[in-house]
């Protein structure tokens, strides 16, 4: 019932507001109003001491000026409650310094950290603790707030990298010549605004599988019939040319290039763009460079989910697949989605531009916020004004600062103003636009923290201006358990509690420290994009000190070991056959799986007579096969009568019931390698027929030829030997 009076009063505050006074002022004068009603539109004065709080924990999830006294004497003869109060007031009750929680929030900006020439800081450190905020609606929600500036600033001149991936059905034969002459022309106007220019090429139609291509023995080689023309075999995706300064090696790939062809209308576009972004090795990405991806085509490109018309259902797993430098998973992996082909091209620093021709250009201009760091430009007849849509698109690109948050971490929301040049404010993914390569851009980076999960997530998140090959890593520590725990009895030091010269560290506050310098250490990384001490403990003089933890244990050369994180078996951390390490199993010698519960001496029981591991066609896993060819079946993946070489498989079989003088060691062979049962199944109704009752003697030649040819003369057989 509190909330009634507390609405009216808000209510009353916005409607006495004159009209020509409405808007944010209104809201203001609302406020002003509550403030102004005595015990009913302010908060507590100290809520601290007034919240019962009889656990650490929950004292400081209250607010950022409450704190805790882990005094074990402090006040003896009272309860638990009144150890939450404002650090002022449990400093002036008696309670020590040293004996106070209460982290504090703040961010440092380490000094060590790697040079960055365009964003800056390049690293940032920021320690979090639960607090509290308001909100329009009057209400108390849980938060803390740091906050940092973080600039970016363009060069005057980049490397660029511009790759075409250009659509070759048959309906762009005058746009791929035009080519032809682009490569001298582009260079000579890119000298301008790059210090170092390369092209590269490479080519896409669609997946050559039905319903996309014809399949028609007449025209499966050459897709271009209907246009009098000569056309190379359709594909996927092939990289002709890795990207090189050389401006004749790019006419001649250009030159000899042939048009393909298809039967639908959307082409693989986004099949090829994937491919041409996570494959840098091949393409020749420079990390210092921008990488500009052309994309030319009149036609749209399908999405995820369209080939499964053709039968196709298994996710892309948005990883490189060249082989030879043509795309191989074509016909097995469905086309990315829209949200993965953005998350490559981001991660790979990739900005696009749509070159289109004809209708379809509105089609790929709709797409464009969904594709952050692309531009959509319309190709004039014959790719006319190419060489000036790609100066014009590259200007456009490299003018726009945008910033989007990577690797998000659970509980923690990223606010982000731009300023820009023109003294305008945007979000972050908004960004500015027409920027100067002499002008700076500010971002106001505001972290809030509304919640306390330490059992899981990640450690750090990464600000990624968009189409930049720089960014800044911010490296989050959550003070969201008391180091004491929730009890009244501690003491104040780390798991690891004496340094190499046997001096003893002093901890106050919220932190310990030691006479020597406490500072992030390349020598306390297990790797060089993990957390220092990954983020489980301190590095003081290159060595880690592991924090103490509630659950269990923190162990290992970098805090990367527990005994409470990883998965369970039968009541055993890793079944008692291996070490948590980073959430994961580290299996002993001898043991595997998930959870190390399988014996690699159980890999015995997956064997057939052959020594083959579930005859070829699965993986064992803790001593059962699980067949991989999803055409085969049995414990030991054995039957698989659609494939192509069962009955060559098996002839030594026939070949052993077929032979009357065989010696008695080859007969015994056959009897230990060949069991005398012959069966066949009706394809037709997919109805299985046995026969194991005939003479050993008996020509079984003659006899499967009597099953094909007489016992079933009209349906489709595989005979085989088991």
């Amino acid at each position: 019932m509190m909330w009634v009076p507390l609405l009216a009063c808000l209510t009353a505050g916005i409607v006495s507001v004159p009209k020509c006074q409405r808007g944010p002022g209104a809201l203001l004068g609302a406020v002003r109003l509550l403030a102004a009603v005595p015990g009913l539109c302010q908060r507590p004065e100290n809520r601290c001491a007034t919240s019962n709080a009889v656990t650490c924990t929950k004292c400081l999830a209250l607010g950022p000026e409450c704190g805790w006294c882990a005094q074990e004497d402090f006040m003896a003869d009272s309860t638990q409650k009144g150890r939450c109060d404002t650090v002022f007031n449990l400093l002036k009750r008696g309670c020590q310094s040293d004996f106070v929680e209460s982290p504090t929030v703040h961010v440092t900006i380490p000094s060590d950290q790697e040079t960055n020439t365009q964003v800056t800081p390049g690293r940032v450190s920021v320690q979090m603790r639960p607090g509290w905020y308001i909100n329009l609606l009057i209400s108390f929600e849980s938060g803390s707030e740091a906050s940092f500036m973080l600039k970016v600033r363009p060069l005057e001149k980049y490397p660029v990298d511009l790759y075409y991936l250009v659509d070759v059905s048959a309906s762009m034969h005058n746009n791929i010549e035009k080519l032809n002459s682009v490569g001298f022309a582009l260079s000579k106007k890119m000298e301008n605004i790059s210090l170092d220019f390369r092209l590269g090429f490479g080519s896409y139609v669609d997946k050559t599988v039905s319903p996309y291509i014809s399949i028609h023995p007449g025209r499966i080689h050459n897709q271009c019939s209907d246009y009098n023309l000569d056309c190379m075999p359709p594909h996927g995706y092939i990289h002709v040319l890795s990207l090189t300064d050389n401006i004749a090696e790019f006419r001649n790939a250009v030159n000899k290039q042939k048009i393909s062809g298809n039967i639908d209308t959307p082409e693989g576009g986004f099949d090829a763009m994937l491919q041409a972004a996570v494959c840098q090795s091949h393409i020749g990405w420079r990390k210092e460079a921008k990488r500009l991806l052309l994309v030319m085509t009149d036609q749209t490109s399908h999405l995820a989910l369209d080939s499964k018309l053709a039968g196709i259902v298994i996710p892309h797993d948005g990883n490189c697949h060249l082989k030879d430098n043509v795309y191989v998973k074509a016909t097995s992996m469905e086309h990315p989605s829209l949200g993965q082909l953005s998350e490559k091209l981001i991660d790979n620093n990739i900005n696009v531009i749509f070159a289109v021709q004809g209708s379809q250009f509105h089609w790929y201009k709709d797409l464009l916020p969904l594709l952050p760091g692309t531009v959509a430009r319309q190709i004039e007849s014959q790719a006319a004004n190419l060489n000036d849509l790609v100066v014009e698109a590259y200007q456009k690109l490299i003018s726009e600062v945008k910033i989007q948050v990577d690797n998000q971490i659970q509980d923690l929301n990223f606010n982000i103003t731009a300023m820009c040049p023109d003294g305008s404010k945007k979000t972050g993914m908004e960004g500015c636009k027409n920027v100067g390569y002499n002008e700076e851009v500010l971002f106001n980076v505001s972290v809030t923290m509304r919640g306390c999960d330490t059992t899981r997530g990640r450690k750090y998140a990464i600000l990624k201006p968009i189409g930049f090959n720089e960014t800044t890593i911010i490296n989050v520590q959550k003070s969201c358990a008391c180091q004491n725990g929730d009890s009244t009895k501690h003491k104040r030091v780390w798991a690891d509690e004496t340094f190499p010269d046997g001096r003893q560290p002093h901890c106050s506050d919220s932190s310990c420290s030691h006479s020597r310098e406490t500072f992030p250490s390349e020598e306390c990384r297990q790797h060089q994009d993990q957390p220092i001490c990954s983020g489980q403990g301190d590095c003081i003089d290159g060595k880690c000190f592991c924090y103490k933890n509630k659950l269990g244990r923190i162990y290992g050369k970098y805090c990367q070991m527990d005994d409470f994180s990883c998965p369970y078996h039968q009541g055993n951390l890793c079944s008692g056959n291996g070490e948590c390490e980073a959430g994961k199993c580290k299996c002993f010698a001898d043991w595997e799986g998930d959870r190390c519960q399988c014996s690699l001496q159980s890999a015995k029981q997956c064997l057939n007579s052959k020594g083959q591991i579930c005859s070829g066609r699965g993986n064992c896993v803790c001593g059962k096969c699980e067949c991989t060819d999803p055409r085969s079946f049995g414990r030991l993946c054995e039957y698989c009568p659609a494939c192509n070489k069962a009955c060559e498989e098996n002839w030594n079989c026939v070949q052993c019931h077929h032979s009357n003088n065989a010696s008695q060691a080859k007969l015994d062979q056959c009897k230990t390698s060949c069991a005398y049962l012959l069966h066949y199944v009706d394809q037709t109704s997919g109805m299985w027929y046995f026969l194991d009752h005939f003479d050993e003697s008996e020509n079984l030649s003659r006899l499967m030829f009597e099953i094909i040819t007489v016992a079933v003369p009209f349906k489709s057989v595989l005979v085989l030997l088991q």
